[in-house]
């Protein structure tokens, strides 16, 4: 059993609180899904950039050296904004081969839960509530998203296993 929510903002003026409508419906589908919450969502596109969502198991040790050991590989210019588990890793989208190798080089333990000019995603294992707290989701911007809770009836409740799931 699980609960899908989905909302498209047409006007503009309403893209600011597209996180508050869909932290509330979200939450309220708790009951159709305990386990695991996700949200994906289309926030700010910026021109000739990709947006990589990252998230660690150990993101303490993962995130707070990431760009400096970025640079220091001559990789790429790039900005990361953390939330909680996850991090958004924003830079040239011409560079995202020569990124994710160097991702698995630098830090393996990193999965990239989503690839696009203005794709999000969050995800983690917890109530609706819980995961929408831990990503301060109410402070997103965008033009549409989902929310997806999970009540697992077959497999294990993981954060890999907690949806939406990016397939590019």
């Amino acid at each position: 059993m699980c609960g899908i929510v989905g909302l498209f903002l047409k006007e503009t003026s309403l893209h600011k609180d597209l996180g508050i409508l869909l932290a509330d419906m979200l939450i309220s589908m708790t009951d159709r899904g305990p386990d695991s919450a996700g949200i994906a969502l289309y926030a700010t596109t910026l021109p000739d950039q990709i947006k990589l969502t990252l998230q660690s198991p150990s993101p303490d040790a993962d995130f707070p050296e990431l760009l400096t050991d970025l640079k220091k590989s001559n990789a790429i210019d790039a900005q990361l904004i953390r939330r909680d588990s996850h991090a958004v890793l924003t830079t040239a989208s011409m560079e995202f081969k020569k990124l994710r190798t160097i991702l698995k080089r630098l830090r393996p333990n990193i999965h990239v839960m989503s690839r696009g000019q203005s794709l999000e995603i969050y995800k983690e294992v917890g109530l609706p509530s819980d995961v929408v707290n831990r990503f301060d989701i109410r402070n997103l911007a965008g033009s549409h998203g989902i929310g997806h809770t999970r009540m697992a009836t077959e497999s294990a409740v993981t954060t890999m296993g907690a949806h939406p799931f990016n397939t590019g």
